[in-house]
C-alpha cells in the first residue's frame, strides 16, 4: 500500500506538463510521466530523472495504458498549429482515442481525471470575452479543426463518462500559455517573436496586429490546474483557465522588440485560415470558486522565458 498520491500525468514532458510534473513533485507526490516525445522534448524532464519518485514511460495514450495511480492529468497532444497541424488524423486520435484510453483507466481505477481542453472549443468566437457557457464559432472541416474539434469530442467524452458512469472528470479550458521550456519552433506567437527578436530577424505579425491575446504566465496556469483538480469534487468545469488582460499582437511585437533591445523590424504578413479575430477568458468562474487570478505580469513573464531562450542562440 502506498502512502504517497501517485500522479499519471500524460504529455508530462511538453510544455505544461514538466511545469506539472515538477509542481506535484514538489507536493511530494510520486508522478509517473507518459509521453511519446513526438513534440515535446526530454530535456524538459531532465532535471526531474534523478528524482526517485519520477517515471518517464514512452507511450502513445491512443494505445491502452495500464498502470495504478490516483489521479490522471490528460495533457497529451500537440497544441500549437505547426505541429498538430502536421499530422491532423493522428491529432485527432491523441484527442479522441487518447480521452477514450484515459477515461477507460479512471474508470477502472475510480479515479479523477483532468482533460486538458483549450480555448480554441471557441473558434474565432462571436462573444468577448468568453464565458465557459459559451459554445463556440468552430469551423469544422477547416485546417485547425484536427484540433479545435478534436478537444470539443474529448470534452464531450469526459461528460459523457461523468453521466454515464459518475466518473469524477475535470475539464480545463487552456487559454494562451507561456513561459520556460516552450519549444522555439512551436510557431505560437510569444515564442516566435522572442526568438526572431533575439536573432535580428523580422518580426513575423499577421494582418495589421489588431487582433488580440491575452497571456497566461505558465507558473499561474498550473496553480489553478492543481486547485482545480484537488477542491469541489462535484463541479467538472468545463473551466476556463487564463490571464483575462488582453493585448494586440502588434503590442506584443513592440514589447518584445523592448524587453530584448532587438534592432527587429515588423514583417505584416497575410492572415492564416481561420485565424481567431479575439481570445480572452472570462476567469468569473475561476475566481469564485478558487480565488484564482493571474499572478504574474506579462513584463516579468516575458523576461523568465527571454532567459530561457537565449540559451537557443
Amino acid at each position: 500500500m502506498h502512502l504517497r498520491k501517485r500522479v499519471l500525468v500524460t504529455g508530462g514532458s511538453g510544455f505544461l506538463g514538466s511545469h506539472l510534473c515538477e509542481r506535484l513533485l514538489q507536493e511530494d507526490c510520486e508522478v509517473i510521466c507518459v509521453d511519446n516525445f513526438f513534440t515535446s522534448s526530454k530535456q524538459n524532464i531532465e532535471h526531474l530523472l534523478p528524482n526517485p519518485r519520477f517515471e518517464v514511460i514512452r507511450h502513445d495514450i491512443t494505445f491502452p495504458l495500464y498502470v495504478e495511480v490516483d489521479e490522471i492529468y490528460n495533457l497529451a497532444c500537440p497544441a500549437s498549429p505547426i505541429h498538430y497541424q502536421f499530422d491532423p488524423v493522428q491529432t485527432i486520435k491523441t484527442c479522441v482515442h487518447g480521452a477514450i484510453n484515459m477515461l477507460g483507466l479512471a474508470k477502472r481505477l475510480r479515479i479523477p481525471i483532468f482533460q486538458a481542453s483549450t480555448s480554441e472549443v471557441y473558434g474565432d468566437p462571436e462573444v468577448h470575452p468568453q464565458p465557459e457557457s459559451y459554445w463556440g464559432n468552430v469551423n469544422p472541416i477547416g485546417y485547425r479543426s484536427c484540433y479545435d474539434e478534436g478537444k470539443r469530442c474529448a470534452e464531450s467524452l469526459f461528460f459523457a463518462y461523468q453521466r454515464q458512469h459518475g466518473l469524477a472528470v475535470k475539464v480545463g479550458r487552456i487559454f494562451n500559455t507561456y513561459g520556460p521550456r516552450m519549444h522555439p519552433n512551436d510557431g505560437r506567437v510569444v515564442s516566435n517573436f522572442i526568438m526572431q527578436a533575439i536573432q535580428g530577424k523580422p518580426i513575423t505579425v499577421y494582418g495589421d496586429g489588431s487582433q488580440t491575446r491575452a497571456f497566461c504566465y505558465v507558473d499561474d496556469l498550473i496553480e489553478l490546474m492543481i486547485r482545480f483538480m484537488r477542491n469541489d469534487h462535484n463541479f467538472c468545469g468545463p473551466l476556463n483557465m487564463g490571464n483575462p488582460n488582453d493585448f494586440t499582437i502588434l503590442e506584443l511585437a513592440q514589447k518584445i522588440i523592448k524587453l530584448t533591445g532587438s534592432r527587429s523590424h515588423i514583417s505584416f504578413e497575410p492572415l492564416p485560415n481561420d485565424d481567431p479575430s479575439q481570445r480572452k477568458p472570462d476567469i468569473a468562474i475561476a475566481y469564485s470558486k478558487y480565488k484564482w487570478e493571474p499572478q504574474t505580469q506579462l513584463n516579468e513573464g516575458l523576461l523568465q522565458t527571454l532567459n530561457y531562450f537565449n540559451k537557443f542562440i
